[in-house]
């Protein structure tokens, strides 16, 4: 949960902070105090576009701070947290929890840090959006679109559609790349038949050359070779000779090991044990000569005597040239350059029964998809009835009684351009990554009264209760999300007033909930109540917030009955106030 927040130079707030607790905490203030600059500073906590605009005028930057906690937050939450952290290496403080911090400079620019780490800006959404809900005053227009309603209902149903929803849409990303896959190679049979031929062209060549790994750079040093056989022959001979003796006259004696032996046999017949210890060494040096004799011989022996065997080697060298001009620098790039054309040869099979095969994979794709759409349809359809009558008993319980709201369940209609139409039980429908349904929420106001989409049918008042009954029933499965509302009361008073605030306060039992509220009837139910002062002294208008204590409280509310201010029936109506809601919300919890 959010535990604190620090503004510094956003609109009119110079520099405020803000403590926050469990339960229900309410923000009430003069209009143009800045009551609005706290929620736009949870905005930016989120990662929401930094506006320039929203510096605080004179100030070269805005800065926003705010520390959170994981205390009473579903496992799910906390995983994903986690997992932010983690990829990020963002640390927390001593006391376990998490500070976030944006600034946003009046040129433009914009940083965001979390556990002390640079990170984007989309970091801190990840970030706070498991923790955080914002509901500003335009969310209750969103809610009036299709895609945000059916999104409310497959929230409701996660349990039951989620899974659907995912094994449709593995089906479908299969149904698509099969597809796509047949439309390219009928569109591009002919471009992918030529390419086909080029391909076997090569293949065929690289084929009857039969390149060898490696065989190129084996082929270089093999011809430097035979280019000085001569005077290589001539080397080793004459260094055999010059060791074993000329080869014309073996036995004559002229060689070094002639030589070594006389040695020898000379120092073994002295009798001087001096001398004679010498003959172990020259035993030694004739062993080495006659393995040297030996290798030369081998040596000489290995060298081609095929005189043509030079011009073989040398048309064996050009036939590799003609493919590493061709294919890659060397032959082991050719290699696998053939490798990589077979690949790609095996994928442009454009023969008829090639096509036929691929059609019937996208024929049975595509009954894969229409089988999980027809069973996300129906989860979502019978979620939908749920849905309704649940909303429909909040609506009742903020002076909507008799008001009641449809969630209707269609097929979505396949448009003229439609890339992908999917065709289920006769209808030709748009098969969307969401599913083929659209949703409507539709709302009779009263009894007797028609439903309607809510865009025709609801005031700026009963869209602001449907959105937070809809808030209520979605909230119901879990437990610890902060949720921000910005002026949800806007348009109603009086008795739903009172109502907004007991549904609030309802909420605030499993999350921690943030209001910004011009209602006394919604701040008397509030745990904390902190209050936004402007103060103009002068040389400009500044914004604080501070928490209010009980005596200060019965004052705030008796400003804003219809301003009453501090007098004695003022402070009595705002004490009976606090008084009923506080009763109201023992009795709840009992």
């Amino acid at each position: 949960m959010l535990t604190e927040i620090r503004i510094d130079g956003l609109g009119v707030i110079s520099t405020a902070t803000a403590q926050f607790h469990e339960g229900l905490t309410c923000l009430t203030g003069e209009t143009g105090a800045g009551k609005t600059m706290v929620v736009t500073s949870l905005h930016l906590l989120s990662g929401a576009r930094a506006d320039p605009g929203r510096v605080r005028l004179g100030a070269s930057r805005a800065v926003v701070e705010g520390r959170f906690t994981l205390d009473e937050v579903h496992e799910g939450a906390v995983a994903e947290v986690d997992g932010v952290l983690e990829s990020t290496g963002a640390e927390r403080d001593d006391d376990g929890s998490i500070i976030a911090v944006r600034t946003v400079g009046s040129d433009g620019r914009s940083r965001a840090h979390l556990g002390g780490r640079s990170v984007p800006a989309a970091v801190l959404s990840d970030f706070t959006t498991p923790l955080l809900t914002v509901h500003g005053q335009n969310d209750q227009l969103r809610l009036q679109r299709p895609d945000q309603q059916l999104h409310a209902l497959d929230q409701f149903a996660s349990d039951s559609v989620g899974p659907l929803l995912r094994k449709y849409q593995k089906e479908r990303r299969k149904w698509l790349d099969a597809r796509t896959e047949l439309l390219e190679r009928t569109a591009r049979s002919r471009e992918l038949a030529l390419e086909a031929d080029r391909l076997k062209q090569s293949l065929t060549e690289i084929d009857a050359i039969a390149p060898q790994p490696g065989e190129d750079e084996h082929l270089v040093s093999e011809v430097r070779r035979l280019s000085d056989l001569d005077s290589l022959r001539e080397a080793a001979a004459t260094a055999h000779d010059a060791l074993a003796g000329p080869a014309d006259a073996p036995g004559e004696g002229g060689g070094a090991l002639d030589l070594l032996g006389t040695a020898r046999a000379r120092i073994e017949a002295a009798e001087d044990p001096a001398l004679a210890g010498l003959a172990p060494r020259l035993g030694d040096a004739i062993s080495v000569v006659v393995d040297l004799t030996t290798e030369l011989s081998s040596y000489l022996s290995d060298l081609p005597s095929d005189p043509g065997a030079l011009d073989t080697m040398l048309t064996r060298q050009a036939e590799l040239k003609t493919l590493t001009r061709k294919y890659a620098p060397d032959i082991d790039g050719v290699i696998t350059w053939a490798h990589e054309a077979r690949t790609r040869l095996d994928s442009l099979d454009v023969s008829e029964e090639a096509l036929s095969a691929l059609s019937a994979e996208v024929d049975s794709a595509a009954e894969k998809v229409r089988e999980a759409a027809r069973k996300l349809t129906a989860a979502r359809t019978k979620a939908a009835g749920k849905l309704a009558t649940a909303v429909s008993a909040e609506l009742s319980g903020l002076a909507m009684g008799r008001a009641k709201l449809e969630v209707v369940v269609r097929p979505l209609p396949a448009a003229a351009q439609d890339s992908a139409p999917l065709k289920v039980d006769g209808s030709e429908l748009h098969a969307g990554s969401t599913g083929v349904d659209e949703v409507e929420f539709r709302l009779a106001a009263h009894s007797g009264a028609q439903p309607l989409p809510l865009s025709k049918s609801a005031s700026g008042g009963e869209l602001s209760r449907v959105m937070l009954a809809l808030e209520v029933v979605l909230a119901s499965s879990e437990h610890g999300t902060t949720m921000v509302f910005d002026e949800v009361d806007a348009g109603v008073g009086g008795r739903a007033a009172v109502e907004i605030g007991r549904r609030l306060a309802t909420l605030a039992r499993t999350h921690q909930v943030i209001v910004v509220t011009h209602l006394p009837q919604v701040a008397a139910f509030a745990d904390t109540h902190l209050v936004v002062d402007k103060v103009d002294d002068g040389k400009g208008v500044n914004s604080g917030v501070r928490a209010l204590t009980q005596d200060e409280r019965v004052a705030e509310l008796a400003r804003m009955l219809a301003g009453l201010g501090d007098t004695e029936t003022g402070r009595a109506h705002a004490w009976e106030l606090l008084t009923t809601a506080h009763a109201e919300k023992v009795g709840a919890a009992d």
